[in-house]
């Protein structure tokens, strides 16, 4: 009976502790030697590099293959970042290629991101991945958060955007899959998660999804303040 009470008390504590390894990096810790980099004044102060790596979107391709760099959320991230840390000198990086999915983009990853030496690292490829299988794409990801992490280069991974041949509310959806993949990377791997997918599936249901859009499968200005939205509570 002693021995059986044991075994359960070591099998409660196993678990519990494999719940607390698998969880999203705390947005109020995360990221605290940066912030702390962020807010120290020059002569002390460093160029912090922010790299973003993915498809079209943190590219900035909005409609008709115009890019609106200064629009779109990388750049907007960088006006809201330097609003609260003034004294900063940041350089947002974007590594991004339209029409790529994570599988190319692990490929090239060694050759073109890491040589910039990014402070942090933001991941998105979700929207293009729905055509690979799902276990490549994962391997792809995995790869791409060790090698960072291997660095000790902070990541934050996004779930995507959406596009509107897409009925992004249902749960059948075929980007789904690869959203929740996502969430899991980010539990498995501590990273950071900035999840705008959820946004988007409420202004789904709410019938507001073309105010956010400026193509079928490109967001506005607007669309992508709501990625921005959900980067910051980071900082």
């Amino acid at each position: 009976m002693k021995h059986l009470k044991l075994y359960c008390i070591a099998l409660l504590a196993f678990f519990a502790g494999a719940k607390t390894r698998a969880q999203v990096a705390d947005s109020s810790q995360y990221l605290q030697k940066l912030k702390q980099e962020l807010a120290t004044e020059w002569p002390k102060s460093r160029t912090i590099n922010v790299v973003f790596h993915g498809h079209s979107v943190p590219a900035g391709y909005w409609e008709n293959h115009e890019v609106h760099t200064l629009e779109s959320y990388p750049n907007l991230f960088l006006k809201a970042l330097k609003a609260k840390y003034p004294y900063a000198v940041v350089n947002v990086i974007v590594t991004a290629i339209g029409g790529e999915n994570a599988i190319s983009g692990q490929a090239r990853f060694e050759k073109d991101v890491l040589p910039h030496k990014p402070d942090l690292l933001f991941i998105d490829y979700a929207l293009n991945d729905r055509f690979s299988p799902l276990d490549k794409v994962k391997d792809s990801w995995a790869k791409m958060i060790e090698t960072a992490q291997a660095k000790d280069i902070p990541v934050i991974l996004l779930t995507p955007s959406p596009d509107q041949r897409i009925n992004i509310a249902d749960p059948a959806n075929p980007l789904d899959p690869y959203v929740v993949q996502i969430r899991e990377l980010a539990r498995q791997y501590k990273t950071g998660l900035a999840d705008p997918y959820v946004v988007f599936q409420q202004l789904v249901k709410d019938g507001k999804l073309k105010e956010v859009m400026a193509s079928v499968n490109h967001p506005n200005e607007m669309g992508h303040r709501v990625i921005v939205n959900r980067i910051l509570p980071y900082f």
